[in-house]
């Protein structure tokens, strides 16, 4: 399967905001290439207001080779951010193109801060946005609709997605190439660029606990918590009933009924989580890794692992350390 990708360009775009995502596309589509899946990966092309070549804020020029009159379809709309901010959202004709390939694309994703377009668009209203920290504050003065994160890598609210500072995005790009392709893909990329697959420090802004805890909710956010610290005892869906006050039949139909999943996968998933969390951070045994999630053996977690992610504990730890 191909996915088409639209970079928008425009006189003094930052440089990085484009080629740093770019090459993590392209380096995804040369590993399924290798490995025999020709028509798969991503295809590229560039929109500018006009056809031809657009100097960069870097000095670095792109050739568009499509323009906003060209009937185009895309997958993925990406929006960088330029030197000059009011420049393209004071274009008329600019803007107009951005709102209507937003409403036809299937993913709209801004870097650094082309947020600021989106914005001015009508796009990120309600939504929950990040950019650049030292261009938050700004963002959410000028567009007090807009949910601000400024301390976020980046963020996702169904098929919009903005990310922080321009290498943020290709922690973003990363993350696609891993909702589009599966992790193994992403991590090979991640290995072959010398990137981080997650970047230390910053994972609990995007996390799966976190997406975890929003399925959780508030009826059973205590609960979420209490697992969080509980992870390497032993744990029963006997005691999460307990722990919630509630008959273990009827907790169990709420539960799945609110998250989507049983309280047993759901507890499975935490300390998935904390596994992965552990195993690209530091050396300990797999073993030791086990037992401090709760799965108690390194097979019992080498087979949980494969079963959600689709490789071995030892082939993730390979990836993420090379």
């Amino acid at each position: 399967m191909t996915h088409k990708i639209e970079f928008i360009v425009f006189p003094d775009a930052l440089g990085l905001d484009i080629t740093g995502p770019l090459e993590v596309f392209h380096t995804a589509s040369q590993v399924l290439e290798r490995r025999g899946k020709k028509n798969s990966g991503y295809q590229t092309r560039f929109t500018g207001i006009q056809k031809g070549p657009v100097a960069l804020s870097s000095g670095l020029e792109v050739v568009a080779d499509s323009d906003l009159n060209d009937p185009i379809s895309s997958d993925t709309l990406l929006i960088p951010g330029g030197s000059d901010r009011e420049g393209p959202i004071n274009d008329s004709g600019f803007m107009a193109y951005i709102r209507a390939r937003a409403d036809r694309a299937k993913r709209i994703v801004s870097v650094c801060e082309g947020a600021f377009i989106l914005a001015a668009a009508g796009i990120l209203d309600g939504k929950k946005t990040t950019t650049h920290w030292a261009s938050a504050e700004d963002l959410a003065r000028a567009y007090p609709d807009v949910k601000v994160d400024s301390e976020a890598i980046f963020t996702r609210e169904g098929r919009i997605y903005t990310s922080a500072g321009a290498t943020a995005g290709i922690d973003l790009a990363l993350a696609l190439v891993e909702e589009d392709f599966g992790m193994d893909l992403a991590l090979e990329v991640a290995r072959l660029l010398v990137l981080y697959f997650r970047r230390p420090g910053s994972q609990a802004q995007f996390s799966q606990p976190l997406k975890a805890q929003e399925a959780a909710g508030a009826r059973f956010a205590k609960l979420h918590n209490w697992l969080i610290s509980n992870l390497d005892q032993p744990v029963s869906v006997e005691d999460m009933a307990g722990y919630a006050a509630m008959s273990q039949r009827n907790f169990a139909r709420v539960f799945k009924s609110s998250t989507g999943m049983t309280p047993g996968r759901y507890l499975e998933r935490l300390r998935l989580d904390r596994a992965r969390e552990i195993i690209g951070t530091c050396p300990d045994s797999l073993e030791t890794i086990a037992v401090d999630s709760g799965f108690g053996r390194e097979e019992r977690l080498r087979r949980a692992f494969v079963r959600r992610f689709g490789i071995t504990p030892s082939q993730y730890r390979l990836h993420f350390m090379e």
